[in-house]
């Protein structure tokens, strides 16, 4: 852990007013420090490490589709969470990958300082670049604590993004496909 980081939630605690030295916030600077590194944990990570070589050989040809993937972020603003869900799919052209690398991908991207639309970017790009797919698509809804909290207090407003990549940007019937199966298309 760095070092200064427990230190600074310390003047945190004193600038917002508070006592670092009462009893219930004795071990809140460490704890916030660890919990910070934590939640940001994305930034020790790489595609490469995160794939770990799960791209298996597939005649499959049809759309591959990772619902309800959960997600829980940073706001790069106010460092406040936003959390949700993403859904991911992808057309293969000779390769599909693991399972659980989908959700790998998604939180190794999640796990950083971000705004939604980087992020549904950030995934789409990724899952494109491993598997070489004859197209992309992520869907991410999410509720931002940044704006329940503080701010506007809009307590039940969903943020969507999406990113349509190769055959879901270029087909209608494909994009269409993919949000009815998410349930996005009525």
């Amino acid at each position: 852990m760095n070092d200064q980081l427990p230190h600074h939630y310390r003047e945190i605690i004193r600038g917002v007013g508070e006592d670092p030295d009462r009893e219930g916030l004795l071990d809140t600077p460490a704890r916030a420090a660890k919990a910070m590194q934590y939640l940001c944990h994305g930034y020790q990570t790489s595609l490469e490490e995160v794939v770990n070589g799960a791209l298996f050989a597939s005649d499959n040809d049809e759309m591959v589709i990772v619902k309800d993937v959960e997600l829980y972020s940073l706001c790069e603003h106010h460092l406040l969470p936003f959390i949700g869900k993403a859904h991911v799919a992808y057309i293969p052209t000779g390769k599909v990958l693991g399972l659980s690398k989908v959700a790998r991908i998604v939180d190794m991207y999640a796990r950083r300082l971000q705004i939604q639309e980087n992020l549904t970017r950030q995934i789409a790009e990724a899952v494109q670049q491993v598997t070489n797919a004859a197209g992309v698509a992520v869907v991410i809804e999410a509720k931002h604590m940044c704006m329940m909290m503080r701010g506007v207090e809009k307590q039940n407003s969903v943020m969507s993004t999406s990113v349509m990549l190769g055959a879901f940007r270029d087909s209608y019937n494909t994009r269409h496909e993919f949000l009815q199966l998410i349930g996005r298309s009525h």
